[in-house]
This record gives structure tokens, C-alpha cells and sequence, in this order.
């Protein structure tokens, strides 16, 4: 990842969308991202979400599988 994968456009979408995105594909099709703090992880997330601080996103995108998209919240 470069520099400029920091500064491409992303597709943003509602939480109506992302209901709608979730209900229609498995778990396994997509990475589903928590980047909060873990006691609000700890207090209710998204099921099958993994949790990746923000400040921790760039060391860690080792674990997302980049040929999937990837639902971040």
C-alpha cells in the first residue's frame, strides 16, 4: 500500500445500505472493520466484526483480504 491509497475516494453508504449490503452476502464475502476503541468494541459492535483501532489500520491490513470489499465503521 502507498501513500496515495490514503487519498483515493471511497465509497461512503448509508446505515440503511449496509443493512441492506449485509443481509444480501455471507460473512465470508467481505471484511467487516470496527475501527473504534476496544471498550466500545467491548460495549456492542457489529457481529463477525473485527476490531482494528484507526491508528492501528495501516500496520494491520495484513489481515484483510484485499480481493473482498471491506465495510469499515
Amino acid at each position: 500500500m502507498g501513500i496515495r491509497d490514503y487519498f483515493r475516494s471511497v465509497e461512503t453508504m448509508t446505515a440503511e445500505q449496509v443493512r441492506d449490503f449485509l443481509d444480501k452476502h455471507d460473512p465470508g464475502e467481505y471484511n467487516l472493520v470496527d475501527v473504534r476503541q476496544p471498550g466500545e468494541y467491548r460495549q456492542q459492535h457489529l457481529p463477525g466484526a473485527l476490531l482494528i483501532p484507526l491508528a492501528e489500520l495501516p500496520d494491520r491490513l495484513k489481515e484483510l483480504d484485499p480481493a473482498k470489499p471491506t465495510v469499515t465503521y
